[in-house]
C-alpha cells in the first residue's frame, strides 16, 4: 500500500427515505475542520435512489465534492449491495480518512466495508484530531506526522484511549450523532457532484426486505430538545418522574434519562442520555438524582448551562454543573415549578 496514494477526508452521507440525516452533517462540519489541517478538502459520499436532490443540502454545509452512487438496489439499505459501492468508492478515490456516523446503519456498514478494504476501524469517536504518532516520541520508532488521531472511551469509559492507524489506508472512524458541530448552513455554496456506478455483484448475502414497519414516535428526540430534565436512579422510582413531567411542561422542556433508569425498566432507552444512550447539548440541562458517572458526563457535558440536584453533596455531577442544589428533590421541584411558570405566565400576560 502507498500511503501517498490517499487524499481527502470523505464522509458517509447517510440518508434516510431519501432525506440526509444531521449526523452527515456533523460530519461534514467535523471534516472540514480535519481537512483544513490536512490542507485537502471534504467529499461526502451520497448512496441512495432518486437522491440527487439531497446534493445541494450538503453542499450548504461545507461539502466541497459528492460522489453520488444512485441505483435501484441501494432504494433501501440493505449491508451487502451499501458495503459494496462504500468500498467500490474507496478503492477507485483513495480517501485518507472516511468517516462514517455510528448510527444502528454506520454501525453495521463501516466494520464490513473496512475489512473489504483492509484498514482498521475505530468505533465511536468522541473527538478527532490530526497529529503526530505516537503521541509521545520512541527512541527508535518513526514519528508519523498527518495521522488521524482518533479518541474514544474505553474500559465502560474508566478510561480515554487515543488510537492511530499509520500503516493502512483509509484512516476509518465513527462518530457518535451529537458529538461534532455541523456548520451554518449557506446555501449559496455549491459542490462538484460526481455519479459513480460501483458495479453490483449479486450474491448469497444479498437479502429480501419483505416489509418495512415503522414505528410512530410521539415524543420529542432528546437531541433536539433544547431543554432537558434527566432523571436518574435517585428519583427513585417511575412514578416519581411525574414531577419532572410537570417541571417540563412548566418550561417547555422533554424528560430524559440515565442508563439505570432505563436499566430499572422506568423509561424507554430512546430517553437515555450518555456513553451508551444519545449525547444531548440542550440550552438547559437539569439533572435531577444523577450522581454523574463519567459515561453519563460522556453524552451531556457540552450542554450550555448544566443545574444538578442531588441529595449526596460529593456527587460527581456536580463538578460539571454550573449551578448545583444540593437537597430532596422532592421538596425542591415543585416550588420551582410553580415558580417557573408563574414567571412564564407573567411574560405570556405582557
Amino acid at each position: 500500500m502507498n500511503i501517498s496514494d490517499y487524499k481527502g477526508v470523505f464522509v458517509f452521507a447517510q440518508q434516510v427515505d431519501n432525506v440526509v440525516g444531521g449526523i452527515a452533517l456533523e460530519l461534514i462540519g467535523e471534516g472540514k475542520r480535519l481537512a483544513k489541517d490536512l490542507n485537502t478538502e471534504v467529499t461526502a459520499v451520497l448512496l441512495g435512489h432518486n437522491i440527487k436532490g439531497q446534493a445541494d443540502r450538503l453542499a450548504a454545509y461545507g461539502a466541497d465534492k459528492i460522489i453520488l452512487v444512485d441505483d435501484p438496489v441501494l432504494s433501501e439499505y440493505r449491508t451487502e449491495p451499501y458495503t459494496q459501492a462504500l468500498s467500490a468508492v474507496i478503492e477507485k478515490y483513495k480517501p485518507d480518512v472516511f468517516l462514517v456516523g455510528a448510527t444502528a446503519i454506520g454501525r453495521d456498514l463501516a466494520p464490513r466495508v473496512c475489512a473489504r478494504v483492509h484498514t482498521g476501524l475505530t468505533a465511536d469517536c468522541t473527538q478527532l484530531d490530526i497529529g503526530d504518532f505516537p503521541l509521545n516520541p520512541i527512541p527508535g520508532k518513526e514519528t508519523k506526522h498527518n495521522q488521524l488521531l482518533m479518541t474514544r472511551p474505553a474500559f465502560g469509559g474508566n478510561t480515554i484511549a487515543t488510537i492511530a492507524c499509520p500503516e493502512h489506508r483509509p484512516q476509518m472512524a465513527t462518530v457518535r450523532p451529537g458529538v461534532m458541530q455541523k456548520l451554518k448552513k449557506d446555501d449559496s455554496l455549491k459542490a462538484v457532484i460526481e455519479e459513480f456506478n460501483p458495479g453490483f455483484s449479486e450474491n448469497v448475502n444479498y437479502v429480501e426486505i419483505m416489509d418495512i414497519v415503522k414505528a410512530v414516535a410521539n415524543a420529542v428526540d432528546i437531541m433536539d430538545a433544547k431543554i432537558l430534565i434527566s432523571g436518574g436512579r435517585g428519583v427513585g422510582g417511575p412514578e416519581n418522574f411525574a414531577l419532572l413531567d410537570e417541571l417540563a411542561k412548566a418550561i417547555g422542556g422533554t424528560v430524559s434519562c440515565s442508563r439505570a433508569v432505563v436499566d430499572a425498566g422506568w423509561k424507554p432507552k430512546d430517553l437515555q442520555v450518555g456513553q451508551t444512550g444519545k449525547t444531548v447539548r440542550p440550552n438547559l440541562y437539569l439533572a435531577v438524582g444523577i450522581s454523574g458517572a463519567i459515561q453519563h458526563l460522556a453524552g451531556m457535558e457540552e450542554s450550555d448551562l448544566i443545574i444538578a440536584i442531588n441529595k449526596d453533596e460529593t456527587a460527581p455531577i456536580f463538578d460539571v454543573a454550573d449551578y448545583g442544589i444540593v437537597g430532596d428533590y422532592k421538596k425542591i421541584l415543585p416550588g420551582l415549578t410553580e415558580k417557573l411558570a408563574a414567571v412564564i405566565a407573567a411574560k405570556e400576560n405582557n
